[in-house]
């Protein structure tokens, strides 16, 4: 995905973020990471967020971290990070703008922890920035079978992937429906006019027993490195 759609993203919606009105019904595999990260995070002692966005999940898990640095490509997404830094206490949060397509501003072995919220799956190329012992944890919605390679060519071990493919995202109208598609992975604005077409096809498409709906496919991976 290009730099140039996620700085679009920032800039139109303040974040990596949609304002879209919806509602989830059944097991989203989105609770289940988050839940899973809250109880690991006391854990461990330096975090590494990969693909943080603008911050506001970094910022929340902060709170049960005891050092926590968040990395992104994005330099407009990492600019609103950092204004919504200001806002919080936390001092155990840092900000820094990086790609994982290239080399890594970090010492070998520095990081306990590196969890992976949907972001770049190149970070798993990464294993030198990790410790020995140390885990890597990620949710994603695409990318499978890249991941588990990336997981085995990078030689980590006690590798585990579950799907939860049983939610359902629920949308009250086309508006939002459609503005929750317009922030998804490099679609085009479905709000405007020109993509009225294509907005309308995929309505149908998803529409199930007159609700207005799209499934939640997500995957949880965790390994650790030797």
């Amino acid at each position: 995905m290009s730099v140039e759609w996620y700085d679009m993203i920032a800039k139109r919606n303040g974040g990596y973020k949609s304002d879209a009105i919806y509602s989830v019904e059944g097991l989203s595999g989105e609770t289940v990471f988050e839940e899973k990260l809250v109880s690991m995070l006391p854990n461990y002692k330096m975090v590494l967020d990969a693909g943080c966005g603008h911050g506001e999940f970094t910022l929340k898990m902060a709170k049960y971290a005891t050092d926590l640095i968040g990395i992104d490509f994005s330099i407009e997404l990492i600019r609103i990070a950092e204004s919504l830094k200001m806002h919080h206490q936390f001092d155990n949060v840092r900000f820094i703008y990086a790609s994982t397509k290239g080399e890594l501003p970090f010492k070998d072995g520095q990081f306990d922890l590196i969890y992976d919220r949907r972001g770049p799956t190149s970070i798993l190329n990464h294993s030198r920035i990790l410790r020995s012992g140390g885990a890597v944890f990620g949710i994603h919605s695409a990318e499978k079978n890249k991941v588990l390679e990336r997981l085995e060519a990078n030689g980590f071990i006690d590798i585990e992937v579950k799907e939860y493919d049983e939610a359902l995202i629920l949308f009250p109208n086309e508006r939002e429906f459609a503005k929750h598609l317009s922030s998804m992975h490099g679609n085009p604005d479905y709000t405007l006019q020109e993509n009225r077409k294509e907005l309308d096809n995929l309505i149908i498409e998803n529409m199930r027993d007159g609700r207005l709906s799209l499934k939640e496919w997500r995957y949880i991976w965790k390994a650790k490195k030797p």
